[in-house]
């Protein structure tokens, strides 16, 4: 996001700043010359998990002050700094007061735009990170991850990164060699990844059940789930789940697709079983799923009321010959 500040005046503390588009009165100035120039605009690209809270990895700021010369300084005033150009960058990391103002050599001035920002370029530590298996489901828990950072997944070797919710991930299948996790803070700056073998001697993948009366159980207790599987023509894959009191389905969202057969197909049934068959009035949601489906959220227009508490079932069907390796992510959420 590309901020905009005419005149910003100073926040409470780190990580309370807001930038914003609209002009505040600012703060008057004594200036040394007869005439009050026009005050420069300033912009800068708020990086990270919130585009508004001022705090970045990137120190450059825009000046646009067309055809009036300015000067900056980050010592609220003590000196100043004429400017080049139409930029200038803050270095080193922490929290900055930066002031700005236009300039001639008839000693005239604007009066001062004030900005306040965090600047942060350190990237944060490796997630830690401790499976454990219970039943089908292998959970992965993670720690250190910073206050306010989020941790991520990347299941295609770490071309996309798909956020996480809660500090734990639980994995069910068998399509899957590896998944990579890393935590992104509140700049935006990404830790290094990590590898996690889902192939490893001391795992059993876990093919999803075929038998629509009888499916897999994701375990409870985690917000965060990944369903993968391989299927194809005769041997369609049966997941539950429980959502518990309290809480909802956030999401149900296709993040991998792997096949010649541009098109599966998925049902969602609000039971313990599979039951409906082909009776689409007793299911949730269904429909088609393909490369192009990728991220999207298939709950997004289904009825909060229908999204609480109680079990739900995911079918995932291939009618082609062609084998469909899939990954799909399950998230719940606290109720509104």
């Amino acid at each position: 996001m590309l901020a905009v500040i005419n005149f910003l005046t100073a926040c409470a503390g780190p990580g309370s700043l807001t930038t914003s588009s609209t002009a505040l009165t600012p703060t008057a100035h004594a200036v040394s010359g007869a005439v009050i120039l026009k005050a420069p605009v300033l912009s800068f690209n708020d990086t990270g998990l919130s585009v508004s809270d001022g705090i970045t990895r990137n120190g450059l700021w825009a000046v646009d002050s067309p055809g009036i010369d300015w000067e900056f300084s980050l010592d609220q005033g003590a000196t100043w700094t004429r400017g080049l150009g139409s930029s200038f960058e803050v270095t080193g990391d922490g929290a900055k007061m930066i002031w700005v103002r236009a300039r001639d050599d008839a000693g005239n001035r604007s009066e001062i735009v004030r900005v306040n920002c965090v600047l942060d370029t350190t990237a944060p530590s490796a997630l830690g990170v401790a499976g454990e298996i219970k039943g089908a489901t292998h959970s992965l828990k993670l720690s250190g991850i910073e206050p306010g950072a989020r941790w991520e997944y990347s299941v295609d070797e770490q071309g996309t990164w798909t956020p996480g919710q809660c500090s734990a991930l639980g994995i069910l299948g068998n399509n899957l060699s590896r998944i990579w996790l890393r935590q992104v803070d509140l700049a935006g700056n990404a830790s290094g990844a990590q590898a996690f073998d889902l192939q490893s001697t001391n795992l059993v993948a876990h093919e999803a059940s075929g038998n629509p009366l009888q499916p897999s159980v994701l375990n409870p207790g985690l917000q965060t789930y990944l369903i993968h599987g391989v299927v194809v023509l005769g041997d369609a894959d049966y997941v539950t789940w429980d959502i518990p009191k309290g809480q909802k389905v956030l999401s149900v969202k296709l993040v991998q697709y792997v096949s010649n057969d541009a098109i599966a197909f998925y049902a969602l049934q609000r039971n313990k079983v599979f039951d409906a068959d082909s009776d689409v009035s007793r299911m949730l949601v269904d429909g088609r799923m393909g490369p192009h489906d990728l991220g999207r959220n298939v709950l997004a227009n289904v009825p909060k009321s229908q999204l609480g508490e109680g079990a739900m079932t995911l079918r995932v069907q291939q009618t082609g010959t062609q084998p469909t390796q899939y990954a799909i992510e399950v998230v719940l959420a606290p109720a509104d």
